[in-house]
């Protein structure tokens, strides 16, 4: 069985940490087999914005873009191949250092086709987070400049997974994990309401 903290939370009014959750759930013999952070795979990455696109003088499929990735990265230049990148767009930036989950690869300042480029702009299929690869991710007008992009996207959310054993199917279901944790002093049990459905007949 897996499910989220978020999910969690919409059963169980909690304070405790993901690491307190998954020690109660082993004591009452629900045993974690494991915990993922999204996030983790995604740090580094930062919204941001390009100023400026301008064709690359020695490549007619690049371009060289002016971006704005917030503290420490005001104005920088990012050496760019997708045919979407322009000014004005919020993007996902990826700075030196950062590992690239979808490429299996960590981003190094260098240059290309003799133009500086301090890094990475992103489609999600590079950030392993879909199938599109027609060019760079194309974030909101509204999105900010610099944010960490696992903050911005929500995707800072754990996903706990338990083993469940046969006489144990109740854990089948998060009412039935939040309803332990809560007998096991983690939090309370929110309550359960449904609407009622007039028949109509």
């Amino acid at each position: 069985m897996k499910f989220s903290l978020s999910w969690l939370r919409e059963h169980l009014d909690f304070t405790a940490s993901c690491e307190e959750i998954c020690a109660r759930l082993n004591g009452i013999g629900l045993e974690v087999e494991s915990v993922e952070n999204p996030a983790e795979k995604l740090a580094g990455f930062r919204t941001a914005k390009i100023l400026e696109a301008h064709r690359h003088p020695d490549a007619d499929r690049l371009q060289l873009c002016r971006v704005a990735a917030g503290a420490g990265y005001e104005d920088l230049q990012v050496v760019c191949g997708a045919p979407n990148a322009r000014a004005g767009l919020h993007v996902i930036f990826a700075p030196p250092g950062t590992y690239v989950p979808g490429l299996d690869i960590t981003i190094k300042k260098g240059k290309i086709r003799g133009e500086e480029s301090g890094g990475m702009l992103c489609s999600l299929r590079e950030l392993g987070l879909g199938e599109e690869s027609n060019g760079i991710a194309e974030l909101p007008e509204t999105a900010p400049i610099g944010e960490a992009y696992a903050t911005y996207a929500e995707l800072d959310d754990p996903v706990i997974e338990i083993a469940i054993t046969p006489n144990r199917g109740d854990a089948l279901s998060i009412r039935g994990i939040a309803r332990d944790l809560a007998a096991a002093g983690i939090g309370h049990l929110k309550p359960w309401l449904t609407e009622a459905v007039e028949g109509d007949f």
